[in-house]
C-alpha cells in the first residue's frame, strides 16, 4: 500500500523536484500540499506548487497556504539562491488550479481525520505550519506517523556556519515539532548535499520536447547566485528526503538525542548529541531539553540520483 503522505513546502527548486518525485512514485499517496513562505513569499509558494502539479501531471491535489511569516522574526528572502521567482526563472503557464480556501492549518487538520491510518508530514521548509498545526490541534498527533523533515545538520550549516536554513529561518517552530512527541526523521545538509546529477545530464534533459523532462533539467540546472563562481552543484535536493520515504535502505541512520538552539550565534542550529557516554553537562544539571530523532548520515548518493531520475523521467 501506498505510504499516505502530506507534503509542506516552500516550493523553490528543490521542492519543486521533490513534489515531482513524490506524485510520480507509485508507493507515494500525497493527500495534499500545504505552504509556507520561506524560499519565497507564501503567494509565489502556493502559485510556484500550482505550477509544479501541472507539470507533473498530477491528480487534483489539494493545495493550501499557510504561514507568512515565522512565529517571531520577519521573513527572510532566499532569491538569492532560488530566484526572484523562487524557481529559478523558469517560465510556466499560470495553473488554472484554485488554493484551498481554508488555509493550510485546516486542510491539514481535515486530511489526517479523514485518513484510515496514520499520515506522514514531510517538511521541506520552515516549520511554521506544523508547529501551528501541533499547537492549535495537539490531539492530531496519534495520526501522524511520523515527521520527515529536510533540515537542519550535525555538523556544519549553510545558512550561518552552524545552522541550516529551513530551522535557521523558524528555530521556535522546528522546536516545537521536537517537543510534540511525533518521531521525526532528520534529513540534514549530512546528506542533502550529497546527492547531484552531473551536469551533462541536466543539460541534455533541458533541452528535451517533454516538458517535465525540460522542467527537471533546467531546476537541477539552476545555478546559486551565491556560490563561489557561480557553480553548478545539481543538488537533488529536498527531493532526497522524499526519497527516503521509499529507499530508507539507501541511507545510513542513527538515533541520536537532538536540540534546536534558539540564542545567539549559533540560534537554529541541530546539535546532534553523538557521544557514547554521558559527558559533564549531564552531571552538573545543563543538560537542557533533547530530542531522540532518526538522523540521516550517509547516503548510496548513486543510487538515490538513480532512483529520482527513473521516477519523475518514467524511465
Amino acid at each position: 500500500m501506498p505510504t499516505p503522505v502530506i507534503l509542506d513546502v516552500d516550493t523553490g527548486v528543490d521542492d519543486a523536484l521533490a513534489i515531482l518525485f513524490a506524485v510520480a512514485h507509485p508507493d507515494i499517496d500525497v493527500l495534499g500540499i500545504s505552504c509556507v513562505a520561506g524560499n519565497a513569499a507564501l503567494d509565489q509558494v502556493v502559485a510556484n506548487t500550482l505550477r509544479i502539479l501541472d507539470v507533473a501531471g498530477a491528480s487534483d491535489i489539494p493545495v493550501a497556504g499557510g504561514a507568512r511569516r515565522p512565529l517571531i522574526e520577519a521573513p527572510r528572502s532566499a532569491a538569492h539562491v532560488h530566484g526572484e521567482d523562487g524557481l529559478g526563472g523558469i517560465e510556466l503557464a499560470p495553473s488554472a488550479r484554485e488554493p484551498h480556501p481554508d488555509g493550510a492549518i485546516a486542510l491539514m487538520r481535515s486530511l489526517l481525520l479523514a485518513s484510515d491510518e496514520p499520515v506522514t508530514l514531510v517538511a521541506l521548509a520552515p516549520q511554521t505550519n506544523l508547529a501551528l498545526l501541533l499547537r492549535a490541534h495537539p490531539d492530531l498527533a496519534p495520526r501522524i506517523e511520523r515527521i520527515v523533515f529536510m533540515g537542519g545538520s550535525a555538523g556544519e550549516g549553510n545558512a550561518t556556519a552552524v545552522a541550516e536554513f529551513n530551522v535557521w529561518h523558524d528555530p521556535e517552530a522546528a522546536a516545537i515539532v521536537l517537543d510534540s512527541g511525533v518521531p521525526c526523521y532528520m534529513y540534514g545538509l549530512d546528506v542533502f548535499n550529497r546527492v547531484s546529477i552531473p551536469l551533462d545530464t541536466a543539460e541534455r534533459l533541458a533541452g528535451e520536447t517533454d516538458a517535465r523532462a525540460r522542467v527537471v533539467g533546467h531546476l537541477l540546472g539552476h545555478r546559486v547566485s551565491r556560490a563561489p563562481d557561480h557553480h553548478y552543484t545539481g543538488w537533488i535536493g529536498d527531493a532526497g528526503a522524499v526519497c527516503s520515504l521509499v529507499a530508507p535502505e539507501l541511507l545510513r541512520t542513527e538515533i541520536h538525542p537532538v536540540r534546536v538552539e534558539l540564542g545567539g550565534y549559533s540560534r537554529g542550529q541541530t546539535i546532534v548529541d553523538r557521544r557514547e557516554l554521558p559527558g559533564e553537562d549531564s552531571f552538573h544539571g545543563s543538560v537542557g531539553t533533547w530530542h531522540d530523532v532518526e538522523v540521516a548520515l550517509e547516503v548510496d548518493a548513486e543510487r538515490m540520483a538513480g532512483l529520482f531520475l527513473e521516477t519523475v523521467l518514467g524511465a
